[in-house]
């Protein structure tokens, strides 16, 4: 169970620090692998914990991300933790209201119709008042996990969250979002720069709160072609991971490994591996000779197993991953799903992708 520890300081030591080792591009053993979405609805004790509990208020509940942030660790051996919460956090965060409607996911009571519609939002957000409920629980959560794994902190990238705030939920066209883009442009600046603000304090404070890694989602990426990325959402990833790294230098924290995932991107990848990550996720539409041969030595790479290949038989699946291992190499490489797993998996196909890698990638580093 978890436990609270008042002071944020003094976290137990790291037993297992594969992961971090990968993500700064130091030999590892054994290829690191978690998965996006670990702790999720395929777990029937995770179905259980949220039974009858509203959705964003259980991502209020520093108890119960934590307990939910364990879940699968209790089960598999996974070489990190990613805090339980959600991206949309980060507009209500603004001052917009969004309720989970079951069967339709996350919706915006009032999205943004109109450019006035910004003066709605908070011009200045104060991170630890809005979402200190989020540092608690990673803080929980680290002294809980007791060195284990490390424990990585996210967001949700500029244009991703953008685009949920206009379209009032998900959509398959973007179409709203992405009208702003070539309508209003100079408004949709405004409302990326504010984003890019509150994400930047938003992820110094999780990793003061403990966070060992960050992840920056831009989910979205792939509704935008390579102008609109290079326009609407690069420079911003790019100044979230500078702005980030300067608090952390200024206010004397640990400089932790940065992870983009921009799904969908691959007309990105090389701006990508030179935007200040240490590590750039990938979707399972690239293959990982070509991911390697774009993003160059310097970056390690994380991903890329496509989610379905979990529904096959467990036998496929170890060759699957083998194959994947012997694309990416073993090194600079952390392995993942290309997309995060889905609610209707087997736990047991999640577990035999996780031994698949360790087991080949110490075969092949034997080798």
């Amino acid at each position: 169970r978890c436990s609270f520890f008042r002071s944020p300081k003094g976290f137990p030591k790291l037993k297992n620090d594969t992961f971090l080792r990968a993500a700064r591009g130091e030999e590892t053993e054994h290829t690191p692998v978690w998965c996006m979405r670990q702790a999720g609805r395929y777990l029937p004790e995770f179905r259980e914990v949220r039974a009858g509990q509203d959705f964003f208020d259980t991502c209020r509940s520093p108890k119960l991300c934590c307990e939910l942030t364990l879940q699968p660790l209790r089960r598999f051996p996974l070489d990190a933790a990613i805090i339980f919460s959600d991206i949309l956090v980060v507009p209500q965060a603004l001052g917009m209201e969004v309720v989970m409607v079951p069967g339709k996911g996350p919706t915006f009571t009032e999205p943004l119709k109109e450019v006035e519609d910004l003066l709605k939002l908070r011009q200045k957000v104060d991170v630890t008042a809005e979402l200190g409920y989020v540092f608690q629980a990673i803080t929980l959560t680290r002294h809980s996990l007791e060195g284990r794994v490390p424990l990585i902190g996210f967001s949700g990238a500029p244009w991703t969250l953008m685009s949920y705030m206009i379209e009032g939920g998900g959509s398959t066209t973007m179409s709203k979002a992405k009208s702003w883009l070539y309508r209003h442009p100079e408004a949709s600046h405004q409302l990326l720069r504010l984003l890019a603000d509150v994400i930047t304090d938003y992820l110094v404070g999780q990793v003061a709160a403990g966070a060992q890694a960050l992840q920056l989602f831009e989910s979205h990426a792939g509704h935008l072609g390579p102008e609109q990325f290079q326009d609407f959402a690069l420079p911003y990833i790019r100044d979230i991971a500078q702005a980030v790294k300067s608090k952390l230098k200024e206010e004397a924290l640990p400089l932790v490994p940065m992870i983009i995932f921009a799904k969908d991107a691959h007309y990105a990848l090389h701006d990508l591996a030179h935007s200040g990550y240490e590590v750039v996720g990938l979707d399972w539409t690239i293959r990982p000779q070509e991911a390697r041969a774009q993003t160059g030595k310097d970056v390690t790479l994380q991903g890329n197993l496509d989610p379905c290949a979990l529904y096959a038989p467990k036998e496929k699946i170890g060759e699957l991953v083998k194959k994947m291992l012997e694309g990416f190499g073993t090194q600079r490489y952390i392995a993942n799903l290309g997309h995060g797993l889905y609610p209707d998996m087997n736990p047991e196909h999640v577990g035999a992708f996780v031994e698949a890698v360790h087991t080949h990638s110490r075969h092949i580093n034997k080798h």
